[in-house]
C-alpha cells in the first residue's frame, strides 16, 4: 500500500465535510444578506456604448428620490463606470469585522464597485470567471448594505459570467432594465439578452432606447443620428414593455465627465423629462409593494 496515496486519500475525505460546512455557511450569510433587500433590479445591454451604466446610475438616484434606501452594485469587473458617474472616484470601500462597508453616495444611496478597492483606478483586471464569481458572491454575501428598497445592479454588457453569476446567486431577481440604442446592430444584441431572462425566468421590466434622436439646441430641428424606433418595434416584436427615448445630448457625456448626475444637474431639460418618463413605470410598479 502506498502510504503517500493513502495519506492524500484521507486528506480529501476530511476536506470533504469542512468543504461543505463553507459552502452551507456561505449561502446562508448569503440569504441573510439578501433577506434585507425588497427588491434587485438587474441592467442589461446585449452591447457597449449604449449609455447603460448612465441609465443604472440615474435609475438609483430616482429611487432614493422617490424615498427609497437603495443600493447600486456595478459588477462591471473589467469597466466599472459608477464611481466615475457619480464623482466616488477616489473614494475607498471600509470595512468592520467580516462586512466591506459601501461607499455612501448620501443619506439613501450606498454604492460598490471593483473601483472602490483597486490600489489605482487604472489598473487592468485580469481575471477568468471563477475569480470574478467569487468577487460578485463577495458583494453580495460581504457588503454591509443594511435594510434596502432596493438593489440596483449595473451589469456589464452581454450575457456572460457576471449577469449570469448574479441570477445564479441570488436565486430570483425582480427583473431586468435592457438598454439599447436604435440601430440595427445593438437591436440584435438586445434580442439575445430578452432571451437570456426568458431562459433564467427573470422578468424584463422594459427596454429603453437610448441615444434616440438629437435635438439641435439652436434651431430644434430633430435628426435621427442612430435611426429611431427600434428598441420600440423590438420590444412589440418580442411581447416586452417599452419604456421610452432618451435623445442624445452633448451635455450628458459633459456632465459624466465632471461625475455629475445629469437628470440633477439638469433637472428641467427635454432629455431629464425623456428619462423620468422612462422611469416612470419602474417607479409606479413598485408602489405599495414595500
Amino acid at each position: 500500500m502506498n502510504p503517500e496515496a493513502t495519506g492524500k486519500s484521507q486528506d480529501k475525505a476530511e476536506k470533504g465535510p469542512e468543504e461543505a460546512l463553507d459552502r452551507y455557511l456561505e449561502r446562508d450569510a448569503l440569504a441573510a444578506r439578501m433577506s434585507r433587500i425588497g427588491r434587485t433590479i438587474l441592467v442589461l445591454s446585449g452591447k457597449g456604448g449604449v449609455g447603460k451604466s448612465t441609465v443604472a446610475a440615474n435609475l438609483a438616484i430616482a429611487l432614493a428620490k422617490a424615498d427609497k434606501r437603495v443600493g447600486l452594485l456595478d459588477v462591471d469587473i473589467h469597466g466599472p463606470s459608477i464611481p466615475k458617474l457619480l464623482g466616488l472616484e477616489g473614494r475607498a470601500a471600509g470595512s468592520t469585522g467580516d462586512s466591506i462597508l459601501p461607499v455612501e453616495y448620501d443619506a439613501r444611496l450606498k454604492v460598490m464597485s471593483i473601483g472602490f478597492v483597486l490600489r489605482d483606478p487604472d489598473d487592468a483586471v485580469i481575471w477568468r470567471g471563477p475569480l470574478k464569481m467569487n468577487v460578485i458572491k463577495q458583494f453580495l454575501k460581504d457588503v454591509e448594505w443594511g435594510d434596502l428598497d432596493f438593489l440596483v445592479v449595473d451589469c456589464p454588457p452581454g450575457t456572460g459570467d457576471e449577469p449570469l453569476s448574479v441570477v445564479q446567486l441570488i436565486g430570483k431577481p425582480d427583473g431586468a432594465v435592457i438598454v439599447t440604442t436604435p440601430q440595427d446592430l445593438a437591436i440584435s444584441d438586445v434580442r439575445k439578452c430578452v432571451n437570456f431572462c426568458r431562459q433564467l425566468d427573470l422578468p424584463v421590466l422594459g427596454v429603453i432606447e437610448n441615444m434616440s434622436g438629437f435635438v439641435c439646441p439652436h434651431c430644434g430641428e430633430r435628426v435621427d443620428i442612430f435611426k429611431s424606433g427600434g428598441g420600440e418595434t423590438m420590444a412589440a416584436d418580442m411581447g416586452v414593455p417599452f419604456l421610452g427615448r432618451i435623445p442624445i445630448d452633448p451635455e450628458v457625456v459633459q456632465a459624466s465627465d465632471r461625475g455629475e448626475l445629469y437628470m440633477q444637474a439638469h433637472a428641467e431639460s427635454e432629455t431629464a423629462t425623456a428619462f423620468r418618463e422612462a422611469i416612470m413605470p419602474i417607479l409606479s410598479s413598485t408602489k405599495g409593494g414595500l
